[in-house]
Formats: structure tokens, C-alpha cells, sequence
């Protein structure tokens, strides 16, 4: 059953959600919050009314104080409502639905609520509701990839503003981390749905076939669409290379051309003859200063480390052994290469944080610090160097460093997103090892407040208060 209408609800519940609405205008936030739970727990589906809920639940949440311990406790004590809430899911999501939007009255941000929401109303299929929430978790979480591509991919489905907030949150991620398949993906995946059809979408919420039939049509549709682009795509790219090795023959030093060749060749896994494209130009005046180059070289030789990995049999007897030495291989490489930019480029700070973490990942501490200590000098690179600064002190044994370290990190950092949630995790994790419990504490209760799913730190606050 999809979304209802107001116009497919009884009347006496439209008189009620009139009255609700007429205490949300004179600025009675409690009356109409009360008057729109009523409502919802009798038509769990009536998005108009969710929506307003939603609005009301900000209002009040907006004049209420949000000290620290106040929010801290708040959501402790919601544990037991939201474990309630999940207990219900299987049997009766509408139930589920009323529990969670009880948190929600005192807390309209809290991320397990909102799961609880989610997964209820994908059971009822409710999508809007579900959208609605979605949209409030990565607001919370924008650099969660799989929420975001899950807010994608049904927001797809709905239409309307969800669509246009999903592209945002998909392009924010991109920016934010670079290039992802399962991004890509979920990009192609939103603009194929929104170029089609929307006849089945429609029908479905005027009441008329199935969410679930709808979802299986557009799955099909997305799917043959997507054979067809990849299709196509195989077919320009084998055009293109065609029309660049011929022009090479007139056109030996057209850099850009050789380069886009090159790309080419890699994506057809033509590893090497793309990295003899890459040692033209490297070879040539245009690329002997060119970092750039020099990196994606280095990722054109992993690619093909890659891709040696995967032709191995997993079932040879002695697999383990050729996947083990493979992989050292690769490592030896990375770092090699790395040492080699860094030499080439020692001003290039970038390098020095790439280097620094193949130090640490290598086990290799005080090198790892090092490099570090320098790459933190850039903006860019200053507060992730600083957490591993700190991660190599805790290492070493100093504590008291490690605890500046990341003090001084986190007062740098503005704002409450992943990175600062890593901060903050990683200040309370070494407060712990050095055995100030109390301070540890007020460090993942930071973290709780906001994404109570974050790492281990719910299991952490659980195990805290159920000491006590």
C-alpha cells in the first residue's frame, strides 16, 4: 500500500489533522505533535501528516536547550524506546512506527529512530516516509556511501524534491572523496530512473497497483538501460582507440591524445600498453616535472597488480602462498614508488602525507611520524596528518602526545561530520587505554548523541551505564 492521501483518510481524522494544524500555527508545538501522533498510529501512512509532524518536532527541538549532557542523556535514555521499537519491526511496523516517532518528539535527529522509520515503512511500503527519513540520516551522515546510495536509490523511485536532494548528497560525496564505483553507479542509476516513465510511480501513489511492482518494473528498466550504456560505451571506446593509434602515426606528440589513449588501454585492461603511453609522455619535455603522471602511473602498475591477483586459481594448493607474496609485492611497490615521489618532489606535502601512512600501514613508526610532522604544514592534509600523528604516538607508548594531539585537532576542526567523529573516537579510545574511564566516557557520548551506530561506541555507552 502506498503513501495515503488526505483525501483517503476518514473524516473524523481529517477534522482532527485540521485541528492539528491550527495549533501548529498558533505556535502550540506540544498540542499538534500530541494531535498528529494521534492521527498516524490510526494511518501510519498519511505522509502529509508525517511531514508536519517533522516540521513541529523541529520547532520544539529548537527551543529547548542542547547543552551537552542534556542531549547525552536524552538519547541514553531512548535506548530502551528504539530496542522496543526494533522488537516490533517484524510484527507490527505501524506499532514500530509509533515508538520511534516518540523519540523523535524529543530528539527529531536521532539516527536509530529514523532507521526504525525506514525499515518500517519500506515493510508497509510507505516510500515517501521512508525517503523522508533517509534524507534526515544523510543530513546526519553525509559521508556514509551506503546510506546515501540507499537514500539515492529509493529517492529515485519517488521523485519529486527527494531526487534533486539526492543528486546533491550523491555530487557532495564524489567531491568530498573522489572517484567511486558504487558512487558512479548510483549517479547513472538516479538519472536513468528520473529520464523514465513515471506512469507506474504515479499510479502507485494515487493509490492505484503495487510500490513493490513498481520497484520490480523500474528495476528491469534501469537494468536493460544499463546493458545498453555499457554497451555503447565498450563500442566508443574500441572506436576512439582505433582513431588515436592512427592519428599517432601523424601525431607523435599530441600529449593529450597520447594520455587519453592511455586511458583507454586501461580501461580495457590493456595494462601495458598503457603504461607504454604513459613512459611516452614521461619520456618526453612535457612530462619529466609532472607529479601527476608520475602518481598515475603508479596506479596503472596497482591496477595491474590487480588484475594479476585475480587471475590466480583459488584453488590451487598453494594459493595463500601466491596471494601472500603478490600482495607483499604490491606493498614493497607502493612504497618504493611513493619514497621515490617524495625524493622527486620533497616539497610536494601531498606526497608526504601518502608516504607517512605506507609508514604506518607498514608498521614503520618513526619514519611514519616524520613524514607526518611535515605534511600537516598542509592545509589540506593538517588535521588527517594530526590524527595520525596521534595514532603513532598511542603506538609508541605516549599517551599524554597523542591526547595534545588530538585536542589541538579537534578545537582546529569545525563542524560535527565523519572526520571529526574520528577525532573524537580516537581521543576517547587512548583516554581509555591510559585508564580515565570518566573522560573517555564524555568523548564517545559525544559521538552517541549524533550517530549512535558510529564504530562500537553504542556497545561502549550500553556497557558504561549498565555498570553503574
Amino acid at each position: 500500500m502506498p503513501d495515503k492521501l488526505i483525501n483517503q483518510i476518514s473524516q473524523d481524522l481529517r477534522r482532527l489533522y485540521t485541528k492539528a494544524g491550527e495549533a501548529a500555527q498558533r505556535e502550540n508545538p506540544d498540542y499538534a505533535i500530541t494531535l498528529f501522533c494521534q492521527i498516524l498510529e490510526k494511518e501510519p501512512g498519511f505522509f502529509d501528516c508525517r511531514r508536519a509532524l517533522r516540521i513541529e518536532q523541529a520547532k520544539k527541538a529548537a527551543g529547548q536547550s542542547s547543552g551537552f549532557f542534556k542531549r547525552a542523556f536524552s538519547g541514553v535514555g531512548s535506548s530502551p524506546q528504539i530496542a522496543k521499537a526494533k522488537m516490533a519491526l517484524s510484527k507490527n511496523p505501524g506499532e514500530a512506527m509509533a515508538i520511534a516517532e516518540q523519540v523523535l518528539n524529543t530528539d527529531p535527529n536521532n539516527t536509530m529512530a529514523h532507521r526504525v522509520i525506514v525499515d518500517a515503512a519500506t515493510a508497509l511500503e510507505f516510500p515517501r516516509t521512508a525517503v523522508m527519513s533517509l534524507e534526515v540520516m544523510v543530513r546526519n551522515s553525509p559521508k556514509d556511501k551506503a546510506l546515501v546510495v540507499e537514500f539515492a536509490d529509493l529517492a529515485a523511485q519517488t521523485g519529486g524534491e527527494a531526487s534533486a536532494s539526492a543528486e546533491r548528497a550523491l555530487d557532495e560525496l564524489v567531491r568530498a572523496s573522489g572517484f567511486d564505483s558504487d558512487l558512479a553507479q548510483a549517479q547513472k542509476n538516479l538519472s536513468a530512473r528520473k529520464t523514465m516513465d513515471e506512469g507506474g510511480y504515479h499510479a502507485a501513489a494515487g493509490g492505484q497497483g503495487s510500490f513493490r511492482d513498481m520497484l520490480k518494473d523500474k528495476a528491469e528498466a534501469v537494468s536493460l538501460e544499463q546493458q545498453n550504456r555499457v554497451q555503447k560505451s565498450e563500442d566508443t571506446g574500441a572506436r576512439l582507440i582505433k582513431e588515436y593509434e592512427d592519428r599517432l602515426v601523424s601525431e607523435p606528440d599530441n600529449v593529450k591524445m597520447i594520455r587519453s589513449l592511455a586511458e583507454l588501454y586501461t580501461q580495457k585492461k590493456d595494462f601495458d600498453r598503457a603504461l607504454e603511453m604513459y613512459a611516452r609522455i614521461k619520456n618526453s619535455s612535457h612530462g619529466s616535472a609532472d607529479s601527476s603522471l608520475d602518481r598515475v602511473i603508479a596506479d596503472t602498475t596497482l591496477k595491474k597488480m590487480d588484475a594479476e591477483h585475480a587471475q590466480l586459481n583459488p584453488f590451487a594448493p598453494d594459493h595463500a602462498d601466491q596471494l601472500a607474496k603478490l600482495q607483499a609485492q604490491k606493498a614493497e611497490f607502493k612504497l618504493a614508488e611513493c619514497k621515490q615521489r617524495v625524493e622527486k618532489y620533497p616539497t610536494d606535502l601531498g606526497i608526504r602525507f601518502e608516504l607517512g601512512q605506507l609508514y604506518f600501514e607498514a608498521g614503520k613508526i618513526t619514519e611514519a611520524i616524520a613524514e607526518f610532522q611535515k605534511s600537516q604544514q598542509n592545509p589540506n592534509k593538517r588535521l588527517a596528518s594530526m590524527s595520525y600523528l596521534a595514532q603513532c604516538f598511542a603506538k609508541r607508548g605516549m599517551n599524554d602526545s597523542a591526547v595534545r594531539t588530538l585536542q589541538n585537532a579537534i578545537k582546529e576542526k569545525p563542524g560535527f561530520d565523519d572526520e571529526k567523529k574520528d577525532l573524537i573516537y580516537n581521543l576517547g579510545s587512548v583516554l581509555e587505554k591510559m585508564g580515565k574511564k570518566a573522560e573517555a566516557i564524555e568523548q564517545f557520548l559525544q559521538i552517541y548523541e549524533t550517530d549512535a551506530n558510529y564504530r562500537d561506541v553504542g556497545a561502549k555507552i550500553d556497557a558504561h551505564y549498565a555498570s553503574q
